[in-house]
């Protein structure tokens, strides 16, 4: 039974679009797809934050890197797979470079740091007209790649990210259970221990924010080809400190938490602004605050722990 709900969850995921187009409930097929997104990017950042402890402000910045790497790409006249590519690429060169600079650092100085980065990101997007259309954005063609499925194209791109989701999970799930995951433990709970005992910490970590940034270039295509515009007002310093949040409400190092984490923080807001109140979008503050304070004191741990961060939170 443990093994089979994962399985069950995709199929699900991957049968609703098609349940609610053309009824009352079709917003909920792109609301799904946001929720995917940050799903990929919850799964990106545990790597760092979750599995190795490296505490990141600036995530969204890879994003952002993705998206445009994207855009970018497919206006020079590459395809969209090609972009996809690209775009992954991209990110995971910018976030091991930046790795290889400021992996020395820890804590609120990492924090920092990458905070900068992000906003340094955001305002070179914002400035570099030549390459980016600065303010203006830059606007894609449009790309449907499951239009045989559905005319759809939140359907499509729902589906496609529900896909993308699924491989990242199994991608995080295979790290976790392999000698990479133990190490990066390892490094997690005491990085002097880990360095005496033989493991190359520099390297892991360098590996985690490759990875994460893999994540985070895919999430960034994907959005930019399903918006078919990209704009540096995306990726604001707010959208960073959700990541974290997800992760940290999921249960950092764990993928299950994440998922869920995606869906409370991401899902839950856009639901109630389209059932209640346009103006909900403007308390969602209020709603990430109540519930982060609530996860600390009474549920430190996260809503659904690995069990190894559970057991030690316990003890």
């Amino acid at each position: 039974m443990k093994r089979a709900w994962p399985w069950a969850a995709l199929l699900l995921a991957l049968a609703f679009p098609f349940f609610v187009q053309g009824t009352s409930f079709a917003y909920l097929a792109r609301v799904g797809g946001i929720v995917g997104l940050f799903m990929l990017l919850g799964l990106g950042l545990n790597f760092t934050l979750g599995c190795v402890g490296l505490f990141d402000l600036g995530y969204i910045a890879f994003y952002a890197i993705g998206a445009y790497a994207a855009a970018i790409a497919q206006r020079a006249g590459a395809s969209a797979p090609a972009a996809i590519v690209l775009a992954v690429a991209a990110a995971a060169a910018a976030r091991a470079l930046l790795g290889v600079t400021i992996l020395r650092l820890r804590g609120d100085y990492l924090a920092v740091v990458t905070m900068g980065f992000g906003e340094i990101t955001r305002l070179s997007l914002n400035n570099l007209d030549a390459w980016t259309n600065g303010p203006k954005g830059l606007q894609l063609p449009p790309w449907r790649p499951l239009a045989f499925l559905s005319a759809d194209p939140n359907v499509q791109y729902d589906l496609l990210i529900a896909a993308a989701v699924a491989l990242a999970c199994l991608v995080s799930r295979r790290l976790e259970d392999s000698r990479v995951g133990r190490a990066w433990v390892a490094i997690r709970e005491d990085e002097t221990a880990a360095c005496l005992s033989g493991i190359p910490v520099r390297r892991y970590e360098l590996l985690a924010f490759a990875l994460s940034g893999a994540f985070a270039g895919l999430a960034g295509a994907l959005f930019a080809l399903w918006e078919q515009f990209v704009t540096p007002e995306s990726f604001v310093f707010w959208e960073s400190v959700l990541v974290v949040a997800i992760v940290v409400l999921g249960g950092m190092g764990s993928t299950a938490g994440v998922l869920l984490g995606a869906a409370v923080l991401s899902g839950v807001p856009l639901v109630l602004q389209a059932t209640l109140s346009p103006e909900w979008i403007n308390d969602r503050y209020l709603f990430f605050g109540l519930i982060l304070v609530l996860v600390v004191l009474f549920r430190p741990q996260g809503l659904l722990p690995s069990a190894r961060r559970e057991a030690e939170l316990s003890s």
